[in-house]
């Protein structure tokens, strides 16, 4: 039984081929890595949004000359990944930003 890490490597051999981008070199860890600062920095749902983006974005700027394939995958999961730790940091001091309102206080009446 292959492990988990060997069912990725082939996975994303079989990916690569059948989109004919053999020759590209993708490293699963750090696209992994990339989705759990996603995941836990955003939501859980943003790890697979993310990934995609960045590789779309990576894939733009490598396929209009603007950067090698690997400048542009290290680029654009840098910005993702700096975003989603912003965004946190940013989620983090609004709510500490927000006033505390205290324990909810009864109105003595259960109906209100």
């Amino acid at each position: 039984m292959k492990s988990q890490d060997e069912t990725l490597e082939d996975w994303c051999r079989a990916l690569l081929q059948a989109f004919e981008l053999e020759d590209v070199e993708v490293d699963v860890d750090e696209v992994l890595a990339l989705a759990g600062v996603a995941a836990h920095s955003v939501v859980r749902p943003a790890a697979p949004l993310t990934t995609f983006i960045a590789g779309f974005a990576a894939g733009m700027a490598s396929g209009s000359g603007q950067a090698p394939d690997s400048v542009s995958m290290q680029a654009a999961m840098g910005v993702a990944r700096a975003l989603a730790m912003d965004y946190a940091a940013a989620d983090s001091a609004a709510a500490a930003q927000q006033p505390d309102s205290g324990p909810a206080v009864s109105s003595g009446n259960p109906g209100a």
